[in-house]
C-alpha cells in the first residue's frame, strides 16, 4: 500500500512536463554534479529530491516534497536583467505554495560541492524543524 504524503500536491502546468522531461534529460554539468553529489548525502533518502519539477508555472531544478523544498542553480545568464526578474517571478511563486528556495551558482557547485552539500543538508534540517516541530543531525 502506498504511504500517503502529509503535503498537499502542489498545482502545475501540465504543458510543462515535456519540456521538465526535455530537462532532466539534458542537465547542466553544474546539475549534474549537484545530483550526483546530493544522492551520496546522509539525508537523501528521508529527504529525496526530484530532478525539474513543474510547480506552478515554472520548473524547480531540483524538489523535495517532504521537506517544501526547491534548489536552484543558476547559470552566468541568470545575472541579466530580464533573467532576474523572471527568477524573482519564480521564486515568489513558490514561496506563495510554501516552498523554500534556495539558490547556487555554478561556480558554487563546481568550486565548492562540500558547502553547497552542507548548506542544502542545513535547509533540509530546518525544514523538518518547521514542518513537523523536530530535527536532529541525522534528518
Amino acid at each position: 500500500m502506498k504511504k500517503k504524503s502529509l503535503r498537499p500536491h502542489l498545482p502545475y502546468n501540465r504543458t510543462l512536463n515535456e519540456k521538465a522531461r526535455r530537462l532532466r534529460h539534458n542537465p547542466t554539468p553544474a546539475e549534474k554534479s549537484f545530483w550526483n553529489a546530493l544522492r551520496k548525502m546522509p539525508f537523501y533518502p528521508s529527504a529525496a529530491f526530484n530532478r525539474q519539477k513543474p510547480i506552478g508555472g515554472y520548473i524547480a531544478d531540483f524538489y523535495c516534497h517532504r521537506f517544501l523544498l526547491a534548489v536552484e542553480i543558476d547559470g552566468g545568464s541568470h545575472g541579466e536583467d530580464k533573467n532576474i526578474a523572471y527568477d524573482a517571478r519564480r521564486t515568489a511563486c513558490f514561496e506563495s505554495l510554501g516552498v523554500k528556495v534556495i539558490r547556487f551558482s555554478n561556480r558554487e557547485v563546481r568550486s565548492n560541492i562540500d558547502g553547497v552539500m552542507a548548506q542544502v543538508g542545513e535547509t533540509v534540517r530546518e525544514r523538518k524543524e518547521k514542518l513537523f516541530g523536530f530535527a536532529n543531525k541525522s534528518v
